[in-house]
């Protein structure tokens, strides 16, 4: 037998890793579906369990609460809506960030979860410091590459202030879907990312 003919030492994944991800995926949907259904506090690991079909042991080996269930699942789903915008122009870029935001919370499930874990929040300073803690590192990161994209560009200056971008692009959007709930056209998105860069580029010019 030559060399090329040997069975490999390394075999390939056995079904249970791809079926690990399914449960996985389960739990996930079905924390969501929960989350909508019933809220935070009525929600339990039971009830997850039984809707995703998998036994209580399968939540805990990926998580120790509850709480860090829904915050990790939740997490998660934010990365997966938010590009990492490269669109050539620091104007470019936050418009692709607020067509994403924009989708992400009006969507069906969002725009009932995210109200429901803002007032649990209120009542649990546990529940407020992951939750802002977990969703802040999640955009923080996307904003930080804008941001450094924008320097690089000469856009920006090094020092520009992520944290305070972060607020200046998203604050507005938040308060006109979830708070007010007014329509969101494609012209106000436009509108709102040129007013943000120029207010980002304002905030950092001595002649402004």
């Amino acid at each position: 037998m030559t060399a090329a003919e040997k069975p490999s030492s390394r075999r390939a994944p056995a079904g249970a890793a791809v079926l690990q991800r399914d449960v996985t995926l389960a739990i996930q949907a079905a924390v969501f579906a929960e989350l909508a259904e019933h809220g935070y506090g009525r929600m339990s690991i039971e009830a997850v369990a039984r809707r995703a079909g998998v036994g209580k042991t399968a939540i805990y080996r990926r998580w120790n609460s509850k709480l860090q269930m829904v915050i990790d699942v939740v997490s998660t789903a934010a990365v997966k809506v938010m590009p990492v915008p490269d669109t050539g122009s620091l104007r470019g870029d936050i418009r692709e960030l607020l067509d994403a935001g924009a989708q992400a919370m009006r969507h069906p499930l969002a725009s009932q979860i995210v109200p429901d874990l803002l007032a649990e929040a209120a009542r649990n300073p546990d529940i407020a410091d992951t939750l802002e803690k977990a969703l802040r590192e999640t955009q923080q990161g996307v904003s930080a590459v804008m941001i450094g994209n924008a320097v690089e560009r000469g856009e920006l200056p090094a020092d520009t202030d992520v944290e305070l971008a972060l607020d200046m692009v998203f604050g507005p959007l938040y308060w006109r879907v979830a708070v007010t709930r007014s329509p969101v056209s494609p012209d106000y998105l436009d509108r709102l990312a040129q007013g943000a860069a120029a207010a980002l580029v304002g905030a950092h010019d001595p002649a402004a």
